[in-house]
C-alpha cells in the first residue's frame, strides 16, 4: 500500500510540474486569462452555486417525500451537468469556425430535449416508487 501511495504521489508531482511548465510557456496575456478563469470559477462555485444548491437541497428535503429525494437529486445533478457542458456552445450555432461540424446544430433545442428526457425519467422513477411500494407483496418473514 505504501509503495502504491508513493508511486501515485510521484506521478501527481510529475503531472503538476508538467502542467506548470505548460502554463509558464504561455504568454502573459494567456496566463492572466487563465488565472481569471480559475479564480472566477472558484469564486462562482463557492460563493454562488454551492450555497444556492445546498439551500435548494435542504428546502427539497423538507418539502418532498423521502422516496422522491434520490430521483430528484439525480435529475438535478444531471441537469446541472448538461447545462455546464452546453454553456460553451449554446447560442453559437452557425458561427464560422475552422471545423464546420463543430457548431452544426441547434444546441439550445438539444439541451432542452436532454433536460426534458432526464426529468421524464425522474417522473417515471417517482411513479414506479409510488406504485411499486404499494403493490409489493408482503414476504413471509415480514409478517
Amino acid at each position: 500500500m505504501t509503495a502504491t501511495r508513493l508511486l501515485l504521489g510521484l506521478a501527481g508531482l510529475w503531472l503538476g510540474w508538467y502542467g506548470l511548465t505548460l502554463v509558464l510557456d504561455l504568454g502573459p496575456a494567456d496566463q492572466v486569462s487563465l488565472a481569471w478563469w480559475f479564480g472566477g470559477g472558484i469564486l462562482l462555485h463557492d460563493g454562488v452555486i454551492a450555497p444556492l444548491f445546498a439551500g435548494l437541497g435542504l428546502a427539497a428535503r423538507r418539502i418532498l417525500p423521502a422516496r422522491w429525494w434520490a430521483p430528484i437529486t439525480v435529475g438535478a445533478v444531471c441537469t446541472a451537468t448538461l447545462i455546464i457542458l452546453a454553456v460553451p456552445v449554446v447560442g453559437r450555432e452557425g458561427e464560422i469556425v475552422a471545423n464546420d461540424s463543430v457548431l452544426d446544430r441547434n444546441f439550445g433545442v438539444g439541451l432542452l430535449v436532454a433536460i426534458g428526457t432526464v426529468w421524464a425519467l425522474v417522473a417515471l422513477d417517482i411513479v414506479r416508487r409510488l406504485y411499486g411500494t404499494r403493490r409489493r407483496p408482503v414476504a413471509a418473514h415480514e409478517q
